[in-house]
């Protein structure tokens, strides 16, 4: 497609969905959408805070979900690693079940623990009752949404959601799981009941999206983060129907779609299935392999190990030069496109300045 044609597809778009911006010349979307970019892109997950000491005081004494509901702090924390890192985009400062909240299930972040949810879902009568989230009870993240599009310029802004599978994980398990034998309990002993719930968490999922997109983001993201906790066949019988369908109702709005999971090198062929342009690829697998497994015309994104980050700048410096091969060749095998990133997020105690010069090198590849 040439820059015109980019052009006037982007205003097409820009018909139904107003406050997008056109940025035609954005590496990160360039690498997307199988165009060159002037420079490979890089982001990394988990950008926005944990590792930043400007994060850290500006969350002092602020709740996670709390944080998530404030316009005007979620627009500084998103910012802060654009400014300080260079990097190619920014990602909106939330979490996944900030929409689960929005709708009125009990649930909270606990430091350390992670989401904890008061009432779990353990049956049909459960699943009836589950609230579904209305566009108006996330306009905090709406407007923030508004607050970034005019401070970032030319960088593009992610949104993201987190897939139907992982908030049912939450949702059914109460919290975080190391071997998640409720969720797969309830999946195998009731798939009516299962499919109840995913498809109700779908809907969620896709409302959530749908009000990022029309408020300006300019790609978005779907985690499934505990994906990998499922065998090829759970993930293709329980799981992608529900996956493929919030794909499909956000692809109208023309933007790159990102699907994302931790220890899904088994499932990376069925989730670029899932519909996504772009599939994110965690530390376990070399991009070229993945590339294989995924198939050709998807772009791949990743997949430097976080803990790497550790182990001094010439273990670095070797490390983002092997990824960056990798992915080359993933591309001469048919990926169109590459995105730098962590395998997973970004750890606390990692050094901000390792992240920048990281960035940097990055860039110059």
């Amino acid at each position: 497609m040439s820059d015109l044609e980019d052009t006037n597809a982007a205003m097409t778009t820009g018909a139904q969905y107003p406050y997008r911006r056109l940025l035609p010349q954005a590496p990160l979307l360039a690498a997307a959408t199988g165009r060159t970019p002037a420079h490979r892109p890089v982001w990394f997950m988990r950008q926005a805070g944990r590792s930043l000491p400007e994060y850290r005081e500006i969350r002092a004494g602020i709740g996670m979900l709390e944080s998530c509901f404030n316009p005007e702090l979620v627009c500084e924390i998103t910012m802060q690693p654009v400014r300080r890192h260079g990097v190619d985009a920014a990602i909106l400062f939330s979490d996944i079940v900030v929409p689960l909240k929005a709708a009125g299930i009990d649930l909270d972040i606990v430091a350390g623990t992670g989401p904890v949810v008061a009432s779990p879902i353990r049956s049909a009568a459960d699943v009836a009752v589950l609230p579904r989230l209305r566009t108006e009870e996330v306009g905090a993240v709406t407007a923030a949404i508004s607050l970034l599009t005019r401070e970032l310029g030319d960088t593009p802004l992610i949104g993201f959601a987190g897939a139907p599978f992982t908030l049912a994980s939450y949702l059914v398990e109460g919290g975080p799981s190391r071997n998640h034998e409720r969720t797969k309990a309830l999946m195998h002993s009731d798939p009516h009941t299962w499919h109840a719930l995913l498809g109700s968490l779908a809907d969620t999922t896709i409302t959530f999206l749908k009000a990022q997109l029309h408020a300006g983001v300019d790609a978005v993201q779907l985690f499934d983060s505990w994906a990998g906790a499922l065998s090829l066949a759970e993930y293709r019988k329980f799981v992608l129907p529900h996956s493929e369908r919030v794909f499909a109702e956000v692809a109208e709005a023309g933007v790159p779609r990102i699907h994302f999971g931790v220890g899904t090198g088994e499932l990376l062929g069925a989730m670029g299935e899932a519909g996504a342009d772009v599939v994110g690829v965690d530390w376990r697998i070399p991009l070229d392999e993945a590339a294989r497994r995924v198939g050709p015309g998807k772009a791949l994104q990743g997949n430097l190990d976080p803990a790497v980050l550790f182990a001094g700048w010439d273990a670095v410096e070797r490390e983002v030069r092997r990824v960056a091969g990798e992915a080359d060749r993933a591309v001469a095998a048919g990926a169109i496109g590459h995105i730098f990133n962590l395998g997973h997020g970004v750890l606390p105690d990692t050094d901000p300045g390792v992240l920048t010069a990281a960035v940097e090198l990055v860039h110059s590849l």
